[in-house]
């Protein structure tokens, strides 16, 4: 009976080598229906941003205050360039599109020669509401520092820089009862904007600063003082690759 065992051994290897075979001949006739991942190594961050602000009057003169909400609304493509070979660093440059809000107390109308008039609405002055809107045009143009990556789309930014603006529409509104005034053209307001910017946090979160460097007015003067007040704006960027 020696040749039982060898039997058994060969029933048992003929299967086995049949399967390999058919594996085999699987393998080689079978295209395989997956699509590779292509990692970017070239890639850049060009976002769309949107972001929201409350925004303060700095620099005041005394007699002037805020009151009520100010706030803003900020829209805008940035184009991205990388400096580096590791592309975690950055030069960006865009284009947006601004809107703000500030309640206040600065009167702004005009005498009957045309001059403006500046004044303080503090007192016994009874108004239901006084307030300036701004539009703007802006070129934001930033140095971007970032933890990002080819894959990774979340990581921490830290963007500084300045942006460029043109206010081509203000409307300053004062109203009580039965009487409402409405400016629209200030020679002293100074159109051109230019402030700096600050931007830092992870992901989808960002918390974003605006100082502007020049004066919303120039050459105007209020119970005696110069109004060289300008903006500081305090909110969050959302952006969208």
């Amino acid at each position: 009976m020696k040749w039982f065992p060898i039997s058994i051994l060969v029933l048992f290897t003929i299967p086995l080598a049949v399967s390999a075979q058919e594996q085999e001949h699987i393998e080689k006739y079978t295209i395989s229906d997956s699509i590779p991942s292509v990692i970017d190594s070239l890639y850049r961050e060009d976002q769309f941003y949107v972001g929201f602000s409350y925004n303060l009057l700095i620099d005041k003169p005394k007699t002037i205050s805020q009151s009520g909400f100010s706030g803003g609304l900020h829209l805008g493509f940035i184009r991205d360039f990388p400096l580096n070979k590791k592309r975690d660093f950055a030069f960006g440059a865009g284009l947006g599109w601004s809107i703000n809000s500030y309640g206040q107390n600065l009167f702004i109308g005009e005498n009957t020669e045309g001059e403006s008039i500046f004044r303080s609405l503090s007192g016994e002055i009874n108004y239901s509401d006084n307030d300036f809107v701004n539009h703007l045009i802006e070129v934001p143009l930033e140095l971007r520092w970032r933890t990002s990556t080819a894959t990774d789309y979340k990581f921490w930014r830290v963007y500084a820089g300045v942006r460029l603006g043109y206010m081509y529409y203000f409307r300053s509104k004062f109203k009580q009862p039965q009487n409402t005034v409405t400016q629209t053209d200030v020679p002293e307001l100074d159109r051109f904007r230019v402030g700096t910017t600050f931007t830092f946090g992870y992901n989808t979160f960002n918390f974003s600063f605006y100082y502007g460097l020049n004066p919303l007015f120039k050459g105007a003067m209020v119970d005696g003082e110069s109004l060289d007040m300008t903006n500081l704006k305090i909110g969050l960027m959302f952006y969208i690759l």
